[in-house]
């Protein structure tokens, strides 16, 4: 087993791997084709994406999508990241950055999708802001997101899900919402691939059901 520091770096010299201090980080913005993945694939992104178990996934059943897994954490996008290399899946990247960064990373609707699994449900109410799905990062992802893009977002947590549905109700830019409280029994199953991460697995077998949704802003 790798040690925390050899991973981080093992991160500064992976190809898959994006973070500050890179000579790539502070030209990637808008240029994620160009330069990371040297095509003109559509771009999704998954958000806190963890140890990379959705991001790769994806990757493996959309060879022409290019997926970056997003996360501050190094020693989760290490796990990622070496899965990645190991399948020999080039339209997979990592970039160790917060979500409030993101506009600071990607160009206006230079993403085509954004997946958000599993996020940390953040119960208590002094701890709203910090919620995935708070008004604050809502704002962050339109303006990433092409017009035609796709937000999707999976759960658990029944709070956490009926707390967005409310927020999204509140809103007047949301558009083309599909929402249920069981995704396995869902219309929807197909859309994610039946991909499950090792939270989604460990939640599943206990007994709770698998909250999905997916929306467009309307710009």
């Amino acid at each position: 087993m790798r040690s925390k520091l050899q991973r981080f770096a093992d991160l500064r010299e992976r190809d898959n791997t994006l973070e500050i201090g890179k000579p790539l980080f502070d030209r990637i913005k808008g240029n994620w084709n160009k330069l990371q993945f040297k095509n003109a694939n559509p771009i999704a992104i998954e958000v806190a994406c963890g140890k990379g178990e959705y991001t790769v996934g994806l990757a493996r059943n959309m060879k022409e999508t290019n997926f970056i897994g997003i996360d501050l954490k190094g020693e989760r996008i290490w796990v990622g990241s070496e899965q990645a290399m190991d399948e020999g899946l080039h339209n997979v990247a990592f970039l160790r950055t917060h979500v409030l960064e993101l506009e600071k990373l990607f160009a206006p609707n230079e993403v085509a999708e954004i997946w958000l699994t599993f996020p940390d449900p953040r119960p208590k109410d002094r701890d709203e802001k910090r919620r995935l799905t708070h008004p604050r990062y809502l704002d962050i992802y339109k303006n990433i997101l092409d017009e035609d893009g796709w937000f999707k977002f999976k759960t658990d947590n029944t709070g956490l899900f009926k707390y967005t549905l409310e927020i999204l109700a509140d809103r007047d830019d949301i558009r083309d919402l599909e929402q249920t409280m069981n995704l396995y029994r869902s219309p929807l199953n197909s859309e994610h691939y039946g991909i499950q991460t090792r939270f989604e697995k460990k939640f599943s077998d206990a007994g709770e059901t698998i909250k999905y949704l997916k929306f467009r802003f309307r710009k």
